[in-house]
């Protein structure tokens, strides 16, 4: 895959889409980040973004970023501590696997949409969206 191929073909509007549904069951954040710089650490790199966009700042410890480095064909998930004590390492391989499989079948969008409703749902189950809830987060696919 080259990487202009991932970046033209990924869909944000049903990115956006996608995150806004699942926030709207739940008080989590969810966030997309693709950087177009050579990533070879994609976990550090994604957690250094996530604490430069604010994500560790939520009420409840409860945001999540997907980290796409089509550069180098890899990429990391990130959950805050709040989900992460929920929900556990086996939650994150298994976004993993799903995102891995739909991308070895350039299913560029379809990769990243299954994953945020997926978190999402796990979102919704352990952080259900509370009256007066607010979008912490601006709903935005960031680049750099």
């Amino acid at each position: 895959m080259k990487p202009s191929e991932f970046i033209s073909k990924l869909d944000d509007g049903k990115l956006l889409k996608a995150i806004e549904d699942a926030e709207k069951k739940s008080s989590g954040e969810v966030r997309v980040f693709v950087s177009h710089k050579r990533i070879h650490e994609p976990l550090a790199a994604a957690q250094k973004q996530f604490e430069k966009l604010g994500m560790t700042r939520t009420k409840h410890r409860n945001g999540v970023l997907i980290f796409i480095a089509p550069h180098t064909h890899k990429f990391a998930i990130v959950g805050d501590t709040g989900i992460h004590e929920k929900c556990g390492e086996a939650f994150w391989k298994e976004i993993s696997g799903l995102m891995s499989e739909r991308l070895k079948r350039a299913e560029w969008t379809q990769a990243v949409v299954e994953a945020i409703e997926r978190i999402g749902e796990t979102l919704a189950r352990h952080f259900p969206r509370e009256p007066g809830d607010v979008n912490e987060l601006p709903d935005r696919i960031e680049r750099d």
